[in-house]
């Protein structure tokens, strides 16, 4: 079996605690939203937790990058995640390392082999509702003519914008909310379109099934027909049976005459041997 290479066995091995600090940058992002009023110290520990958190995914790209034995292709496959890597240092927003983080995590998420397919959209869809309605709270709530106050309304506006349903009752006026309300849909565009080509992908592979196990029996039976037939040939040719189409010599009947008027009729004589 092949050794696998130090690239991978760091991915490997890195995954989890990456996923552990993940979990961490959303509370230390959310934290600061839904409690406003929280002491600057907590604000001040969640936002060195955030940069935290984006370094050590940093890190991680850089590790990959130096243990990679092909640079140039690391680099040119993996351009997403140096975008995500460099996106907050032209701006050091909140929402940029938000972003970047996102696309980390999901970056690396999806390159172990445990998680399947619906695990992986099952946790986007909550991630993106979660940070989606995070994201628009924080740019929308001091907006002065904004109609998203609170998490509820903001929750609720993130399902109704995935889901492109759109009631219209809370919508972002700010420039910045309505950039979030765009990724939000985009997303959860493609996540149906993920969610319905894996059904229909699931359906496909049920059918070739099917028609395999028919395939399957029509050959067994064509191939037990064989058999009989090859059974009953041996078995006439043990009997001594004729064979096929040979047919026994039968004599053909005398026709009887038909008696003289006043006489007994004569039976027919049985022919000379």
């Amino acid at each position: 079996m092949k050794e696998p290479s130090r690239q991978l066995r760091w991915e490997r091995r890195s995954q989890t605690p990456l996923l552990v600090l993940a979990v961490a940058f959303a509370l230390a992002y959310a934290v600061p939203i839904v409690v406003p009023d929280a002491d600057a110290s907590v604000h001040r520990a969640c936002s060195v937790t955030e940069w935290v958190v984006w370094g050590a995914f940093a890190a991680d790209y850089l590790m990959r990058l130096g243990l990679s034995t092909a640079k140039k292709a690391f680099v040119r496959t993996h351009w997403l995640d140096l975008g995500a890597v460099l996106l907050p240092m032209f701006q050091p927003l909140r929402l940029l390392r938000l972003v970047s983080t996102l696309l980390l995590v999901g970056r690396r998420a999806r390159m172990a082999p445990q998680i399947r397919l619906t695990t992986y959209v099952a946790g986007a869809v909550v991630g993106l509702l979660m940070f989606g309605s995070l994201a628009v709270l924080s740019v929308e709530r001091d907006a002065p003519r904004g109609n998203i106050k609170n998490l509820g309304d903001a929750v609720w506006w993130s399902f109704t914008t995935m889901t492109t349903v759109g009631y219209g009752d809370h919508s972002p006026t700010t420039g910045l909310g309505r950039v979030i309300a765009v990724g939000l849909m985009l997303s959860g565009i493609a996540l149906l379109g993920v969610v319905t080509a894996n059904i229909a992908a699931w359906f496909i592979s049920r059918f070739e099934r099917d028609d395999q196990v028919e395939r399957a029996q029509t050959a067994a039976i064509a191939e037990l027909t064989a058999e009989v037939r090859a059974l009953r040939a041996e078995i006439g040719r043990l009997g001594g049976e004729a064979p096929p189409g040979a047919e026994a010599e039968v004599p053909a009947p005398v026709p009887e005459t038909a008696p003289l008027p006043g006489t007994a009729p004569v039976a027919a004589s049985a022919p000379t041997p």
